[in-house]
């Protein structure tokens, strides 16, 4: 594990389930922020977190702490610290899934895009890949 343990996490977790709980607080942040969590972005963000660390026996306390954890913050500094140190392809990932959540309702508002863009630099992810996987997850929903 190469994270510390923040104050605020649950001690009933791993220190790796915690920093998943960070990842999936920043899902469920992307989520909501078109004030409509819906059941498809919940699987979507349960799907990401087993291809990045989770497994079915933590799934729902790492999911359920990220609720508290996206509920009882006020800024997504707090859930991109742990994802920008993330390896290259784990980070892709979550963009991947963060467009996917956007892109589950067929469409981007201009919060979602603004987040989007906001996370492209927090995460330090360059601007045509962050447009590169946002074409090719709107080029999956069309099929």
């Amino acid at each position: 594990m190469f994270f510390k343990k923040d104050k605020n996490e649950d001690n009933n977790l791993s220190n790796e389930d915690n920093n998943l709980s960070k990842v999936a607080a920043l899902l469920i942040h992307a989520a909501k922020i078109d004030e409509n969590f819906s059941k498809s972005e919940e699987t979507i963000i349960k799907q990401s977190l087993l291809q990045i660390g989770a497994n079915n026996q933590n799934l729902e306390k790492i999911f359920t702490n990220g609720k508290k954890i996206e509920e009882n913050s006020n800024q997504i500094l707090d859930f991109t610290k742990k994802v920008k140190n993330m390896e290259e392809s784990d980070k892709i990932k979550i963009v991947e899934t963060l467009w996917r959540i956007i892109y589950s309702n067929n469409e981007a508002d201009i919060y979602e895009t603004s987040l989007m863009r906001r996370l492209g630099g927090l995460l330090y992810i360059d601007n045509k890949l962050m447009g590169d996987i946002k074409e090719k997850i709107k080029n999956e929903n069309k099929s």
